[in-house]
């Protein structure tokens, strides 16, 4: 089992950056698939972006593509967001997940409690 934080949401205006943390605790977090997801106020859930185990491969959603980037450090057991030209639509509470199956799957077994993201125009 794994459980996961996430941290470095905030206040920010349009075209600024963020970057969000996805901390784990576990000794075999390597071995899980992450995905950042979004949910904004009276939408459903969204897919942002899925990272595989070892951080070879990622994807991202069409909507935030050359914007945003996933990364991973195994040995800090954390899984990131780099979120630059931010739009007043990236507005949402950014959750992060873990499976230890495929990151493609989007089957995530484990979530983190959300971070908010504002952006403001």
């Amino acid at each position: 089992q794994v459980q996961l934080v996430e941290t470095g949401g905030g206040l920010v205006q349009a075209g600024g950056s963020l970057r969000l943390s996805c901390a784990a605790s576990g000794r075999t977090f390597s071995s899980y698939g992450v995905g950042w997801f979004r949910q904004a106020p009276g939408k459903e859930r969204e897919f942002v972006a899925a990272i595989n185990r070892d951080g070879s491969a990622t994807r991202h959603a069409d909507s935030v593509k050359g914007r945003f980037t996933i990364s991973r450090d195994n040995a800090k057991n954390t899984v990131y967001l780099q979120m630059n030209s931010l739009k007043p639509e990236d507005t949402a509470v950014y959750y992060c997940a873990a499976t230890p199956g495929s990151a493609w799957a989007q089957n995530y077994a484990y979530w983190g409690q959300g971070t908010q993201v504002t952006v403001s125009s």
